[in-house]
């Protein structure tokens, strides 16, 4: 990457932080205020800060110079103080005068949600296409803060700078630079895309089906992954522990070969340059034959996080919005299934780890598992190949005797059940074969 070298390690690793939650009057979420603290402190971890305090404001009336009325800011400078805190956290989002105020008043550091994410995200991105979307959302964030001089763009390193120190002067120049380096990580990215949707269609013309994992971050993806394939992706109990998509090839029952992608988390208020900078990740869903949607089913918020899911398929068109609202119109193109895993059944207590089995039970689209301990992976892996092998037909194809190749696919991607003699036409000898294929294989063999 290509930041000053003084950014991260002096004050996140380890740095002492106030996280505040501002519970703004007539402003709704999908998640009570107690589940977006506790989400906020998440993310806190998950780029290794300590939160010494951890509170929830609520805000009558929003102050447009510092967000908080003054009695709400001595407070927190206050408990700042008694924590020892250098880093206030709000999980919300602030306007670039809010943020300067506030480090004014506090004489803190103070950082946003926004900022927060794309800090962790900057951290964790591993591929060169992570790192130049989270660099490109990092810019556009930052072209209006400022909070350090870019007068080093041309060196490399890992991370970014929100949590730095103070700003220079220069801004004109600074916007200037930081326009060209978003002009050229535009182009890169552009490149990076027109890569990634040549393997997508290459992956299209392949013969095997694509099942892809999401959820909300946390939720237990990577462990599932893992689980399922015998990879050793990060799977923590860290808020965004995966970023970049990973894929790998899995047998299932009947199936002989799909393909398994891992996704990036989904969060509520996710951050608008994230959302621009990770659709062509995110896209790789839309091209899956399968989508399977991991909960945490044990998080007292598993319904609102679920909602935050859907909202963002949603947004990619797989689902589609005037179906999911009960209209009676045509989709553009055929839906794709989505199959519920029910997550983390070995942390339930009580009546409820049964009523959530129950549950699952009488629903197709629903399998309860612990991915950790392994318990209904099996029966997973089983409900996946059925989704997979729904579609199947049996189809009569009758091919010149000649036609090696398409006869041969036939048998290497189809579940062949017949190969006889067709007799001839015009003298040339036929073959007759029954074989059982699903809409993609038809499709393929077709194009051959």
């Amino acid at each position: 990457m290509s930041f000053d070298d003084n950014l991260l390690d002096d004050v996140t690793r380890g740095a002492r932080a106030v996280v505040i939650s501002p519970d703004i009057r007539g402003t709704v979420h999908d998640l009570e205020p107690e589940s977006r603290l506790e989400e906020a402190c998440g993310l806190a971890l998950a780029i290794g800060v300590v939160v010494a305090r951890a509170e929830i404001i609520p805000i009558r009336a929003v102050k447009p110079g510092t967000l908080f009325g003054q009695g709400q800011v001595d407070n927190i400078a206050t408990a700042c103080a008694q924590e020892d805190a250098e880093l206030v956290i709000i999980d919300g989002a602030l306007s670039p005068i809010q943020q300067r105020n506030l480090e004014d008043r506090l004489k803190r550091k103070v950082i946003d949600r926004t900022g927060l994410i794309l800090e962790i995200f900057g951290e964790r991105a591993d591929t060169a296409e992570g790192r130049l979307q989270v660099e490109l959302a990092h810019l556009d964030y930052q072209q209006s803060r400022l909070v350090r001089s870019w007068t080093h763009l041309e060196r490399q390193r890992g991370g970014f700078g929100f949590l730095g120190g103070p700003g220079e002067t220069q801004i004109e120049a600074d916007r200037r630079m930081i326009r060209q380096r978003m002009g050229r990580l535009r182009r890169e990215l552009d490149q990076v895309r027109r890569t990634r949707t040549l393997h997508r269609d290459r992956r299209g013309k392949a013969p095997w089906p694509v099942v892809a994992l999401v959820g909300y971050t946390n939720a237990g993806k990577s462990t599932l992954f893992n689980r399922m394939t015998g990879a050793e992706v990060m799977a923590e109990d860290l808020l965004f522990a995966t970023l970049d998509p990973t894929m790998r090839a899995i047998s299932l029952p009947g199936v002989e070969k799909a393909i398994l992608s891992d996704t990036v988390g989904f969060i509520s208020d996710l951050p608008t340059q994230l959302v621009a900078a990770f659709r062509a990740t995110l896209e790789e869903v839309t091209g899956a034959d399968l989508i399977v949607h991991v909960r945490d089913i044990a998080n007292p918020a598993s319904a609102a996080q679920k909602s935050q899911v859907l909202s963002i398929l949603r947004d990619l068109d797989v689902i589609d919005a005037g179906a999911e609202n009960g209209e009676d119109i045509q989709p553009a193109k055929p839906p794709i299934p989505i199959l519920e895993v029910w997550n983390k059944v070995d942390l339930l207590e009580g009546d409820r780890t049964q009523d959530i089995r129950e549950q699952a039970g009488h629903d197709d689209m629903v399998v309860a598992v612990s991915a950790e301990t392994g318990e209904g992976v099996d029966t997973l892996d089983t409900r996946i190949a059925e989704l997979l092998t729904a579609k199947a037909q049996l189809h009569e194809i009758v091919l010149p005797a000649r036609a090696g190749r398409r006869i041969a696919w036939l048998h290497a991607h189809g579940d062949v059940a017949e190969d006889s003699d067709a007799g001839e036409l015009d003298g040339e000898p036929l073959r007759r074969l029954k074989v059982l294929l699903n809409p993609k294989e038809l499709g393929q063999f077709e194009s051959l």
